[in-house]
């Protein structure tokens, strides 16, 4: 046996130790390992509390554990505001846009569509890091306004252009406000709504939901353009103060981690401001979420839970206020529309009226003579009241002369004043008028005084007065204060012409013979305008009182169509027709008139001419030179060889005042109450219209002796 092995003592603890040592270093390892993963779990733990601490903007600068001094980025370089302007509305609503950027400390650009050419410059947008606001109104039948025309064409073709593609614009931020009136139903804010639907098409990403502003005071959603605009340019600002800060719209759960583009989708281009709103909090609760989340999904459930509620208590608010609608309508009259017309020299009453003082008016005071219908029918133009009892009109005609600052509609929607106060306000405001003339030169005492009487009413200032509901008693105040009432209609309300009151003579606007040519000159609201108007020249015909056509000739748009002006005399049967030459009211955004489009007298007269030749029964009459204008008479009231056009005013109002005692059954007829006219004012006269009285037209023949006249 070997005596060497007697030294070893396998019972030793150090023999044990050596023997089993890789179990030993096997479990040193394993302590170590779980020791690492423990600190490196603690570290991660205090890296995430201290990025929550952070805000983003300093971690986006942190770069390996320091702050790295490079230039911050820039989000918004700046703002361009686009305009697409017919009356200068988009226009000004671009200024104060440009204002409101302004103050943001942005640089910003104000461009007129018209000088603006897409095909070159439009793709820059993509890159530029500017926000681009579209402000363009919608014109007739839905097309754009001249300036914006061009621009409008060259999107909408390469929207639809498979060489420009769907990410053409990538890149691009938009925003659309669009203008439009409500009563067009058919295109309301077309243009608006093409705009954004061309750009999203061409993949440029709409920053803020489309605006749309209404000229309808009662349709608009917070009571005028004017407001609805104020509205979104404040949420056009907010949003534009995000993008400077680098805010995002939150993930919509849809995205790989890390890997979220949310702020670079957006709606579809129909959406408005309302569905966009809480999109994003429904996508991430039908998404698949981590179980740490679920934490911020119950929080989302709470907060879409009381936007239910809020959304359920807005609800009932909304129709309360529905079922106070009748008794709280909107005023016709904002105070934008107050301030245009009050500066155009207008008297505004209550809500829906006003009273102005014709220039005749003026002119008869100084004893300068009258207006056409002085000459015509025997009108004291220095006695005659023009007022209107509804500013608003049922078309929107391309010579009017209140430049289309009155209101619009095919209804009455508005609060309504009682005919009493209008009446009231309307001769306190008309005598207030007349007595600014008091001691100035050339006004005559005697006219003056007799200028405080008001003997005549001329309801033809602006508008429609047919529109207005309480129309037939306020011609029955008129009539018990012995004023004579001339009534102008823009046929388009056959039945209020059928059930209106006997007046003192009616008149209808023929300003077109056919069906093109009525919706390119008046431009009318209605969908069946044309069958509106035909049946407002059969209504005209049943009426036992004076009824006028009246013409209003436009060169180069509605002087050739004798033969179908000729079927209209006979399908409304007249007792007058007037036709005027067009006057020209100075260069308007809203209409493309000039001087050229007014016709000369001598070519008034052989449309006058030729005309008559084409209707039997009638001849031409009276002349007012002056005015551009010709009376074609039917020959009823030529008796005896003579002329009896003019009214007699004391007579009628008997008439009137039986009618109304015997409950409308005592009718009477228009030659009841006629007047003989003076040579002075028949057709071919020397005089050409000018009443002998008239002092500027004694300075021109002093040599004369007019004294038989």
């Amino acid at each position: 046996m070997d005596p060497s092995l007697d030294t070893w003592d396998f019972s030793s603890p150090l023999i044990s130790l050596w023997i089993n040592r890789f179990y030993i270093y096997l479990g040193f390892a394993f302590g170590i390992s779980l020791w690492i993963c423990f600190q490196i779990v603690i570290r991660k733990q205090d890296k995430n509390s201290k990025d929550k601490s952070v805000p983003k903007a300093t971690r986006d600068l942190m770069t390996n554990g320091y702050i790295s001094l490079q230039k911050k980025d820039i989000l918004v370089s700046g703002v361009k505001i686009f305009y697409g302007s017919q009356t200068g509305t988009a226009k000004g609503f671009a200024a104060s846009l440009a204002e409101a950027v302004t103050s943001l400390g942005l640089p910003v650009a104000v461009i007129n569509l018209q000088e603006y050419d897409p095909d070159d410059h439009l793709v820059e947008e993509v890159t530029s890091k500017n926000v681009c606001a579209f402000v363009v109104a919608t014109y007739t039948d839905g097309r754009p306004t001249e300036s914006a025309e061009w621009f409008c064409k060259w999107l909408e073709e390469a929207s639809s252009d498979f060489r420009f593609g769907k990410t053409y614009l990538k890149g691009m931020r938009y925003a659309v406000f669009g203008l439009g009136n409500s009563a067009y139903a058919n295109h309301f804010n077309k243009v608006g709504k093409n705009v954004d639907k061309w750009l999203w098409m061409l993949g440029a990403h709409r920053v803020v939901a489309r605006g749309e502003g209404d000229c309808d005071v009662v349709k608009s959603k917070h009571g005028s353009i004017e407001a609805d605009f104020r509205v979104w340019k404040t949420k056009f600002i907010s949003r534009l103060q995000a993008l400077r800060k680098g805010e995002r719209k939150p993930c919509g759960g849809n995205c790989k981690k890390g890997q979220c583009e949310s702020s670079a989708e957006e709606e579809p281009f129909e959406s408005t401001s309302e569905e966009e709103s809480g999109t994003e909090d429904q996508q991430n609760l039908n998404s698949v979420v981590d179980v740490e989340d679920l934490g911020k999904i119950m929080n989302c459930v709470k907060k879409e839970k009381r936007e239910k509620e809020h959304q359920e208590e807005k609800s009932t608010l909304v129709r309360n206020a529905v079922k106070g609608e009748a008794s709280e309508r909107r005023a016709m009259i904002t105070p934008a529309l107050r301030e245009a017309l009050t500066k155009q020299g207008y008297q505004l009453i209550g809500s829906h009226s006003g009273v102005k003082l014709c220039r005749w008016t003026k002119s008869m005071l100084r004893g300068r003579g009258g207006c056409y219908k002085h000459t015509f029918y025997g009108i004291e133009s220095h006695r005659c009241m023009e007022t209107t009892p509804s500013l608003a009109c049922a078309n929107k005609c391309v010579f009017c002369w209140r430049h289309h600052t009155n209101p619009v509609g095919t209804e009455w929607r508005w609060k309504m004043d009682q005919p009493e106060m209008i009446l009231k306000e309307a001769i306190e405001n008309h005598q207030s008028m007349i007595k600014q003339f008091k001691g100035v030169p050339g006004v005559r005492e005697d006219r003056f005084e007799e200028g405080m009487m008001v003997k005549h009413c001329a309801l033809s200032l602006v508008g429609e007065p047919i529109m207005y509901p309480e129309i037939n008693r306020f011609l029955k105040l008129l009539h018990e204060c012995k004023i004579s009432s001339f009534l102008v209609t823009n046929a388009q309300f056959p039945v209020e012409i059928r059930n209106l009151k006997p007046v003192t003579q009616l008149y209808v606007s023929v300003d077109a013979s056919t069906k093109d040519s009525l919706k390119k000159i008046d431009r009318p609201l209605f969908k069946d305008f044309w069958q509106r108007f035909l049946n407002s020249l059969k209504a005209l015909a049943a009426k036992q009182q004076r009824t006028v056509y009246r013409l209003t000739l436009v060169k180069a748009w509605n002087v050739d169509e004798l033969q179908a002006y000729a079927e209209l005399v006979t399908l409304g049967n007249p007792d007058f027709i007037e036709v005027k030459g067009v006057t020209y009211c100075g260069e308007s955004s809203a209409s493309s008139l000039t001087m050229a489009n007014v016709p000369w007298h001598e070519e008034v007269v052989h449309f006058v001419r030729e005309l008559v030749a084409l209707i039997p029964n009638y001849e031409i009459a009276c002349e007012h030179e002056h005015s551009n204008c010709l009376l074609i008479a039917h020959t009823r009231f030529k008796i005896d060889g003579e002329w009896w056009t003019w009214i007699d005013y004391n007579r009628f109002q008997e008439l009137v005042q039986e009618y109304e005692d015997s409950g409308g059954l005592a009718n009477f007829s228009a030659k009841d109450y006629v007047a003989k006219t003076p040579l002075w004012a028949l057709f071919g006269a020397s005089e050409r219209g000018f009443d002998p009285k008239d002092t500027r037209y004694q300075r021109k023949n002093k040599s004369k002796d007019i004294s038989g006249c």
